[in-house]
């Protein structure tokens, strides 16, 4: 189904790089791409393939030359959006890339809005909302593993999970109200308690991937992590040593590290949004003691903690002050620098918090194992490592499969409660109601504009 007007935007990075795309998609998109593109050779647009590449020139109204590009012709249904597309491919110049811009809409085309080209694919049945709105999660993956999960997504693996659920449930709704409408006596008693079974079958499976929502979410945006420690324990150091490169400056002069350092570490796969903060201690500095209440502010407010221990020196006052800041925390406790003498009494330490407790070293490459095997013990929590369409990755997907799970349990309760099939029906046709808004079966516009408003232009 082509839209009756056509939309175009940049669809590369802004920027100057190798190539700039300038898309169009609509019904008018071959018609307005013809008037400012000259094919070498004489060809016409109009006269391309379902699937053509053309080279020629981007020409102004007066005949000026803007730009050499290859202009690649889709024509519906054999497209992104199963409309008229058209993808003109010029040189990746910031300059060049807006006036051809400017030329598609002075031609006919309007600018598209956020997400405006998937929603399109979305509404002319080429993907499923799920499908779509793992495009973005696709273009913003943080690491192979967060690419895998969104691939998993944009392939339908997880739509075809939800559709499968669906249809057992229609299958149900099906045969109860095929009960209602030719009721025999003495069936009703052995129908819902088929249908009870089938039911609890179908609310274990939603909860099972409600529980993913943590992994999934974790793999999508990142794990907020906070690297706490007095001076000189080694907190820079760990970071330089989770990115691979030396990103913080590291001393033996104690208060180095002034202000919080932010960067994204692959730990096995999972993004962490690390947080490097100054060192925990009492300071006449006044740059410092700001820096020092960053630190304890990101104790509070990050997922999850690695508390920095120096092994090779005694507990300290500082020390004890961190513990204290990490009640009620997700945290790992650290112990730095196993290279060196043990003085740190472990023992203590953890009687002091209950904690996990892991001795690393910086300096040799298999020093950050046991580090690396907790945190990804704590992000999977006992999941199925394989990301490929496994996780729930967004908090509306949540959202509405514990409604979906909600309704079926009510469902249960209803038929313990021995109330007739009309109502069991209603629970159940909630519950498929919710799942439908997953996919896009059933859903507002309001939603689906909220949805690809977060899009980028482009996409």
């Amino acid at each position: 189904m082509q839209q009756a007007d056509t939309i175009s935007a940049i669809a590369t990075a802004a920027g100057e790089g190798g190539v700039g795309i300038v898309r169009l998609s609509g019904a008018s998109a071959i018609e307005t791409a013809s008037r400012m593109f000259c094919a070498a050779g004489g060809r016409k647009l109009a006269d391309a393939g379902a699937r053509d590449l053309l080279y020629g020139t981007v020409v102004r109204e007066d005949g000026r030359l803007v730009d050499e590009a290859l202009c690649l012709v889709m024509r519906a249904p054999h497209s992104y959006t199963k409309e008229d597309v058209v993808e003109l491919q010029c040189h990746g110049g910031s300059v060049s890339l807006r006036e051809v811009l400017a030329l598609t809409y002075r031609h006919g085309a309007r600018a598209a809005e956020r997400g405006e080209f998937t929603k399109r694919a979305f509404l002319n049945g080429r993907l499923d909302l799920a499908e779509a709105q793992a495009v973005m999660d696709v273009v913003q993956a943080k690491t192979e593993k967060g690419l895998e999960m969104a691939a998993g997504h944009l392939a339908g693996h997880f739509s075809e999970r939800i559709r499968s659920m669906r249809e057992d449930i229609l299958a149900l709704l099906a045969h109860l109200e095929a009960v209602i409408d030719f009721p025999e006596e003495g069936v009703d008693e052995i129908v819902v308690e088929e249908a009870r079974e089938k039911v609890s079958a179908l609310h274990a499976s939603l909860r099972r991937i409600v529980q993913t929502a943590h992994t999934g979410r974790i793999l999508r945006d990142g794990l907020e992590t906070a690297i706490v420690g007095r001076p000189n324990v080694g907190k820079s150091s760990l970071l330089n040593a989770l990115l691979r490169e030396d990103r913080a400056i590291v001393t033996d002069v104690p208060g180095t590290t002034r202000d919080t350092i932010e960067e994204y570490a692959d730990i096995g796969g999972v993004p962490l949004r690390i947080i490097d903060t100054a060192g925990i201690r009492a300071t006449e500095d006044a740059v410092e003691r700001i820096g020092v209440e960053k630190a304890r502010a990101h104790v509070k407010s990050a997922a999850l903690v690695l508390a920095l221990f120096d092994g090779s020196r005694p507990l300290e006052a500082e020390d004890e002050e961190i513990l204290a800041l990490l009640e009620g925390k997700d945290a790992l406790i650290i112990v730095t620098k196993s290279d060196l003498p043990r003085v740190l009494d472990t023992e203590r330490l953890q009687n002091l918090v209950h904690l996990p407790l892991i001795e690393i070293t910086t300096k040799e490459e298999e020093g950050l194992s046991p580090l690396t095997a907790a945190i990804l013990e704590k992000v999977y929590d006992g999941e199925e490592r394989s990301g490929e369409g496994s996780f729930v990755a967004d908090l509306r997907t949540k959202n509405l499969l514990e409604a979906a799970a909600d309704h079926l349990s009510a469902a249960i309760s209803t038929m313990d409660q021995g109330l007739g099939l009309d109502f069991i029906s209603i629970d159940l046709r909630s519950s498929l109601e919710k799942l439908g808004e997953i996919t896009g079966e059933t859903v507002g516009d309001d939603v689906l504009d909220e949805i690809f408003s977060r899009f980028c232009v482009g996409k």
